[in-house]
């Protein structure tokens, strides 16, 4: 992380609660002014650290109020920046606003924040790790209950826990690596090789095993990705209208409608979910379709769940389609208020318990609600063990075990030691505990203004 000193010489402020009309906003400001800002704004005397204060703000030379506010003081380092910290609890009006950051301005003490900046700081200043960073963004931009305890989880530390104990586990076993290249011409206790080697390999599986996580911590935080697929006319759309409960796709007799990928996001129990319309699997009658046919074919390729949905009054079932039944799929008979029988279709793989529905009635549609529901519970619920959340910590995590796989192998003492040190920068970006000033822009970028 970086120093536990401020090295920010100017002062920003923004909105810190959410944007429209509101009883109350905050206003944050953080920075070495952030006290002569108030002293600006007619807040005297200041208020105590921590203690709040019922002030009136008013621009300079202004006898009329701008607002009375309660106002709040966080001196450094105690703050959540780790800079002098201001809050200005006020009505939440347009006008309100407005006058307060025009006053704001007019001092020429402190300017508008950029998004993410005041975590930056944060993180800047030591107050925080990259992974906590990253787990305030999510905090702030959960939707179900599933985000909001990963996103707690990862911002109270349990990532970066987890990653700085393997880290200093390293530094011990680099302290022995270099013994051998130090010592080279000197006799080392038995056995130190062969223990050194056996405790990366016990590391190495612990982060595989770490890993298996990925898949699931990506999809609870981003949504478990489940993508509806079958030939023209079957009833896609409607289907995703109905789990949906609004018209996300246009429904039509005509073959072909569905040309682009049609996404809808959904809360399943307590788990995001993000459901895919596409386009009919057939041969294309013409270069937008076939290009609609492509891209279902490649989520189906991404997607953690197939739904691939059928025509009931049809006991043919299209060769492209039958491939389209394995792993991880759900097969839903659509129609089945047409059935005169038992649903029966040629080429349906043995084992396949389908779901028959009826986007016309209704029926069925609970029962395939309820299955995809519990589908998603299962894959995505797991005991409170941290896991990855974003791509980066996979990429950093597939370096480091990749490096500590050939430390075993390695010819000479030199180059397993820094096998050794490529683990350690490999897990030192993910926390930022190592020099990372090209990510950090990208990890701060989706930050919203005042945080």
């Amino acid at each position: 992380m970086g120093p536990a000193t401020n090295t920010f010489a100017d002062t920003i402020y923004a909105l810190s609660s959410g944007a429209g009309l509101a009883g109350v906003s905050v206003v944050r400001v953080s920075g070495p002014h952030a006290d002569g800002l108030l002293t600006a704004l007619g807040v005297s005397p200041l208020p105590e650290a921590r203690y709040a204060a019922l002030h009136k703000l008013r621009a300079d030379g202004d006898i009329t109020p701008i607002d009375q506010a309660l106002v709040l003081r966080f001196p450094a380092p105690g703050s959540f920046t780790g800079e002098n910290v201001a809050e200005l609890h006020v009505h939440g009006g347009r006008a309100v606003l407005a006058a307060l950051f025009d006053a704001i301005v007019a001092t020429g003490l402190a300017r508008q924040a950029e998004p993410g900046e005041f975590t930056r700081r944060a993180f800047e200043n030591g107050k925080l790790d990259l992974t906590a960073a990253e787990g305030l963004a999510d905090l702030v931009a959960a939707q179900t209950d599933a985000q909001r305890r990963l996103a707690l989880r990862q911002y109270d530390g349990a990532l970066a826990d987890l990653y700085e104990g393997w880290r200093a586990r390293l530094i011990d076993l680099m302290g022995y690596a270099e013994a051998e290249i130090d010592f080279s011409d000197e006799e080392l206790p038995d056995g130190l090789k062969a223990a050194t080697e056996a405790k990366i390999t016990a590391l190495n599986a612990e982060i595989t095993q770490h890993m298996v996580g990925a898949d699931q911590g990506e999809h609870i935080r981003s949504g478990f990705p489940i993508v509806i697929l079958g030939a023209p006319n079957v009833g896609k759309s409607s289907i995703l209208n109905h789990l949906a409960k609004r018209d996300a796709a246009i429904v039509s007799e005509t073959a072909g409608t569905t040309r682009d990928v049609i996404e809808v996001q959904l809360n399943l129990g307590g788990f995001a979910v993000t459901l895919s319309d596409t386009a009919g699997i057939r041969e294309a009658a013409d270069a937008i379709e076939a290009e609609g046919v492509r891209r279902a074919e490649q989520r189906a390729e991404d997607a953690a769940l197939r739904l691939v949905v059928l025509d009931a009054t049809d006991a043919t079932l299209p060769a492209k389609v039958r491939t389209l039944i394995a792993g991880d799929c759900l097969v839903v008979v659509n129609k089945a208020d047409l059935l005169n029988g038992r649903y029966a279709a040629t080429g349906l793989p043995d084992g396949i318990d389908p779901i028959l529905v009826s986007a016309e009635t209704g029926a069925g549609l609970e029962e395939l609600l309820s299955r995809l529901t519990g589908y998603v519970r299962d894959r995505l619920e797991s005991s409170e063990a941290p896991v990855p959340t974003r791509q980066r910590h996979r990429e950093a995590l597939v370096q480091a075990n990749a490096a500590l796989a050939n430390v075993a192998n390695a010819a000479y003492p030199e180059l397993a030691a820094e096998d050794v040190r490529v683990a350690l920068r490999a897990l030192g970006r993910i926390t930022g505990r190592v020099d990372i000033d090209e990510i950090l822009d990208t990890v701060f970028r989706d930050f919203c203004i005042g945080k």
